[in-house]
């Protein structure tokens, strides 16, 4: 086993941050600390958030060395708008959210948020709290079941896969559960595809931590938090991540986005974000090759502006 994490467009996000010395920024995916330790080698100090109390234990021992240039906070970026300014950060200079599992989560059997491993049905990023991955699949109703295997996993075989799951329950393990879902979904002999469980593991993980709740959350404090001309930068791995960023860089950028057609004028005191970039930024086919974990990343960056309103 390897708990080795290599950070995903390591050089891209921290050039995207625009960092200063001695100014102030949020990571809020410390994970293994890869980014943090980035920000500071430029000069930052740094509140770093992870709702993974192994991920802060870890690396606080691999950041000693900065000292107090460094703070942590164990709570989800979902929290950043009540935490940070308890921690001396209520205004901040950029926020990096990097929203992939790290190395040393999947490659730890006993989360259980892969299935390559036979393990207890779990997937909680915090481990504080009592729902995890077995209570849904064990106590769900089919439908319930489905509709978060479409929403969360786009799953077209949800309703399907749900009511294979609800006749041959209870499951409690990884292993269990993927099988169980192999046996349902037949792929096409000789054709390379990826495991049809990953999908329904992806729902599942999702669902259990809030994740897309806790993204939306993330995002509108992120813009509260930080000064005019600081920088929010988010690394997102699916479609559903990316779509939320996408959709909220361009309603705080563009007055006329989602503006039926008949509006003629709008106000665009609202304004508050400049894209910095109009497509996202995707690994080099480098960084691919010596991280294939890092295929599907996209970083979507923009700055905050002053208000129109606070302008005049």
């Amino acid at each position: 086993m390897t708990n080795e994490h290599i950070s995903v467009l390591y050089e891209e996000a921290l050039d995207a941050l625009n960092i200063r010395e001695n100014l102030l920024y949020i990571d809020g995916t410390l994970g293994a600390g890869g980014h943090t330790a980035g920000i500071m080698e430029r000069g930052g100090r740094v509140l770093a958030f992870d709702w993974d109390a192994e991920a802060i234990d870890f690396a606080s021992k691999q950041l000693i060395d900065y000292g107090e240039q460094v703070r942590f906070a164990h709570a989800s970026y979902g929290s950043m708008g009540e935490v940070a300014p308890q921690k001396g950060f209520a205004q901040v200079d950029g926020i990096l959210m990097d929203l992939g599992l790290s190395s040393r989560q999947l490659d730890n059997p006993e989360r259980g948020f892969s299935f390559r491993y036979d393990a207890p049905l779990d997937m909680r990023f915090d481990m504080r709290q009592t729902k995890t991955a077995a209570h849904l699949i064990n106590s769900w109703s089919a439908d319930e079941l489905a509709d978060i295997f479409f929403r969360y996993g786009e799953e077209r075989l949800s309703r399907k896969l749900a009511r294979i799951i609800v006749e041959n329950r209870p499951l409690y393990t990884t292993k269990e559960l993927a099988d169980l879902i192999k046996r349902v979904v037949k792929l096409p002999r000789g054709k390379k595809k990826i495991h049809p469980a990953t999908k329904i593991f992806q729902a599942l993980r999702i669902a259990v931590n809030g994740e897309l709740d806790e993204l939306e959350r993330g995002l509108r404090a992120a813009v509260d938090l930080l000064r005019p001309g600081g920088r929010l930068a988010i690394i997102s791995f699916h479609s559903l991540e990316d779509r939320i960023v996408k959709h909220f860089m361009r309603e705080l950028s563009d007055p006329y986005y989602n503006v039926p057609s008949h509006v003629l004028h709008v106000d665009e005191s609202h304004i508050v974000l400049k894209r910095i970039t109009r497509k996202p930024l995707a690994p080099s086919a480098a960084e691919v090759a010596a991280n294939p974990r890092s295929r599907s990343a996209k970083l979507r960056v923009a700055e905050k502006i002053a208000k129109k309103a606070e302008d005049k």
